[in-house]
């Protein structure tokens, strides 16, 4: 493809995805097609000769579209946000298009350096620890989810520890609320004890339990090594109490890690940064821009209070990737600051929507959603056929029929079903309720009016 071919298909594209963007309200979330469908669409074997890219764009519509489930859609209320933007989708082409590889500060100055600033700006905006910048003891890299952040602080609490205790004596420690993520970092890492401490009234960890738990394991010869606080909750938004877990981390030597993926967002508000007051005494602390801060997946910021345990774990440096600007230290080198050793430019993204949208633009968006989900709130409070079963605290509305399960699942099918809105049904003890998640960058109060006009119908 030459460049001239390039500007041509390239333009056919961008107005393919422009018109995408205007038009996503009109198609059905979900796709309605058996398994298998796609698949067989596409021929058994690779082409042998070159197609037309015009065919290959015929088939986006033909083929592609069928398949999608529209995530984008101001009509999107399931699981969290996944929220894009066209500053976002600009920056992902931008950083495919420059093909960077920043496993080293040598191989992409821009790369790294940019990285560095955007997260050091995010310090300042979203309120936490001013020594979480590269310029301070601790830092910054972006990963690819939070999952990963979660499964690399488990790694280092462990490594951290070394061989003052038997690695089969290692416990983590983590709510009964904590994202599945915590579990399985805990199986890749190799710990052999995971507790998932009980929860208060409003769902959040019950930090006198886990200091029971704690004693407990010690009395049986174990090692607490790592606890992980939960900053607004997959299931209902519940926020951990960060300062006296953090109490018991430091009483304990436990590494304590903060998972805020998708309220971290919230914090650009100051009127929300009360939700993690203690993080002065965390280890790390993760959040996604790709979920709530119009960043297209993947990016998710790792922020460690000091960098030197991630560094001692992660660094290793064969011959071939040594260099004269790694050996003066004075660079970052981020291939040590996670798992991977190749990495892309995902700060470029993050980058132009920061630009794009402003402090001030990002903080609008974001408390818009709140008021949204504040107003729904209010409707199922005021509504004696429905019941909340947690707080709203940010921009999820966790609800159920009172009339059981049976009524509830059948408001989630009248509103999965409509084709204009999705949401997910999640479970708590014995009972199913309803969860809406309010944040997709084009929903407007006219979308979260319409999906209550259809509950109203559907109770």
């Amino acid at each position: 493809m030459t460049p001239e071919d390039f500007r041509r298909n390239g333009h056919a594209v961008i107005d393919w995805l422009a018109d995408y963007m205007a038009d996503v309200e009109k198609h059905p979330i979900t796709p309605d097609i058996r398994p298998g469908a796609i698949r067989d669409r596409l021929p058994v074997r690779a082409p042998e000769s070159p197609e037309p890219f015009g065919a290959i764009l015929a088939d986006l519509d033909d083929i592609v579209m069928p398949g999608l489930v529209h995530w984008q859609a101001p009509g999107w209320f399931a699981y969290f946000p996944a929220n894009g933007s066209g500053a976002g989708i600009l920056g992902d082409l931008v950083s495919t298009g420059l093909g960077q590889q920043g496993m080293l500060w040598a191989t992409s100055p821009a790369c790294t350096e940019i990285e560095t600033a955007v997260l050091d700006w995010l310090v300042e905006l979203l309120g936490v620890p001013a020594g979480w910048r590269t310029d301070g003891p601790g830092g910054g890299v972006i990963q690819m989810s939070a999952s990963d952040s979660t499964h690399t602080a488990l790694v280092v609490a462990r490594h951290r520890i070394g061989a003052s205790a038997d690695p089969a004596d290692l416990v983590a420690y983590a709510s009964q609320q904590a994202h599945s993520s915590v579990e399985k970092g805990a199986r890749v890492a190799g710990y052999r004890h995971l507790r998932l401490i009980d929860v208060d009234a409003t769902y959040a960890m019950d930090p006198d339990a886990l200091e029971a738990a704690v004693a407990a394991d010690i009395a049986d010869g174990l090692t607490p090594a790592f606890v992980c606080s939960t900053v607004g909750t997959t299931g209902t938004t519940a926020v951990d109490p960060v300062g006296a877990i953090a109490g018991i981390a430091r009483q304990h030597g436990m590494w304590h890690h903060v998972d805020a993926a998708y309220a971290g967002t919230a914090m650009i508000l100051p009127e929300f940064r009360h939700h993690q007051e203690g993080l002065e005494l965390v280890d790390s602390y993760v959040f996604n821009p790709h979920k709530w801060m119009f960043t297209n997946f993947d990016c998710s910021v790792f922020w460690v209070a000091d960098r030197r345990p991630l560094l001692d774990t992660l660094s290793i440096t064969p011959p071939y990737l040594r260099n004269k600007a790694t050996d003066t230290a004075d660079v970052i080198d981020y291939r040590n600051w996670h798992v991977p050793l190749g990495r892309r430019f995902r700060a470029l993204k993050l980058w132009f929507v920061v630009r794009s949208y402003g402090a001030e633009g990002i903080r609008h968006h974001v408390r818009r959603h709140i008021e949204m989900a504040q107003r729904l709130t209010g409707r199922v409070e005021a509504d004696r056929r429905l019941e909340l079963v947690a707080p709203t605290t940010f921009g999820l509305v966790s609800f159920r029929h009172v009339a059981g399960d049976a009524a509830t699942d059948a408001v989630v099918a009248a509103i999965n079903g409509s084709g204009r809105f999705h949401v997910t049904p999640s479970r708590l003890g014995e009972r199913t309720f309803i969860r809406v998640a309010i944040g997709s960058t084009t929903t407007e109060q006219r979308h979260t009016d319409a999906l209550w006009e259809l509950i109203d119908l559907s109770s």
